[in-house]
This record gives C-alpha cells, structure tokens and sequence, in this order.
C-alpha cells in the first residue's frame, strides 16, 4: 500500500516516507506519522473560535470597501441617469452613468473600508482588554466605531453613532445567532 497514502483515523495522523519517490529504496520504519489537524502551541489558540486581529483588519476592511463600492455604484447609476438632459448623445449618457458610479462608489467604499478597519481595530482591542470572547466585545466594538467615525462632528454627533452602531452590531450578532440555531446547514 502506498505509504503516503495510509492514515490512522484514531489519531488524526497520515504516514509520510520522505524516500517513496526516489530511486533509493528504504524500510516502511522510515515512515514518519504527520499530524492531519492543525497544530497550535497552546490549548487556548485551538479552542478560540475567532479569527485573530490581522485577519479581522484585512476581512472588515475589504468587506466594507468592496459593499461600499458596489452600493456607490448602483447609486451613481441611479443619480447618472437622473442626471440625463434631452438631446443629449449615447456616448454623453453612458460617459455620465459610468463617471458618477466611479465616483460614488469610490466614496462609499472608502467610508465603508474605514468603519470596517476602525470596527476591527476596536473589536481586536476590547478582546485584549477583557480577555473573554463573547458577544459584548462585538457590541462595545460597534459602539466605540460609531463614535471615532463621528467624533469630529461634535461630542452628540458621537453618542448618535455609536449608539446606532451599537445597536446595528447587537442586530447583526441576534441574526447570526438565529441562523445558527434555527437554520439546518
């Protein structure tokens, strides 16, 4: 039986003969036993069940810039061909569609790519800071987003969105929650 091929279902691990495929023939005792399973130095890396922190920057923040830019697109569609005169040439309407989708979209992207990098920044922080995963960091992440994103319009600009986001994080923790109990995947 081919020795790369084998494994040993009660733990997890394959047989590897580093010496198969070349020419010089060695014993089966030159067989190593790799692990299938991914490996972590401690217990509580293996039990997280959470991304870390550079792979959160890099999710968040192309998810919102990639949602933003697609949602800006479709809206500078809409506001293109609002934009439409009478007598105006087909290369003039689609030169106006496509300009201001490129525009909005690149606006709304950005916003959105900022919320997501400022969401997982302060979502990565307020795990440091409590040492426990559970939904709450996700909350007080959303509430600490909404206030620096709009902390330069004035202190109650900051309590309105931090509280929306606040409360748009909390929805969107409730929905995921259901889905997991209620919907068979």
């Amino acid at each position: 039986m081919d020795s790369e091929k084998r494994s040993d279902p009660n733990t997890n691990t394959r047989y590897y003969n580093p010496y198969q495929r070349t020419q010089v023939q060695k014993p089966e005792s030159y067989a190593y036993q790799l692990p299938t399973a991914p490996q972590y130095l401690f217990d509580e890396e293996a039990r997280r069940s959470r991304r870390n922190l550079s792979d959160n920057l890099t999710f968040f923040t192309g998810c919102g810039y990639l949602l933003g830019a697609v949602g800006g697109g479709a809206s500078g569609v809409v506001a293109g061909v609002k934009s439409f005169e009478p007598g105006d040439t087909t290369k003039l309407r689609v030169n106006r569609v496509l300009n201001s989708s490129g525009h909005a979209g690149r606006a709304w992207g950005n916003r959105l790519g900022i919320i997501g990098l400022l969401y997982a920044g302060m979502e990565g922080g307020v795990v440091a800071l409590r040492d426990v995963d559970d939904v709450w960091n996700s909350v007080a992440a959303g509430l600490g987003t909404g206030a620096v994103y709009r902390a330069a319009r004035g202190v109650r600009s900051a309590a309105v969105a931090g509280a929306v986001g606040g409360v748009l994080v909390g929805l969107a923790v409730t929905a995921k929650q259901a889905v997991k109990r209620y919907v068979p995947i």
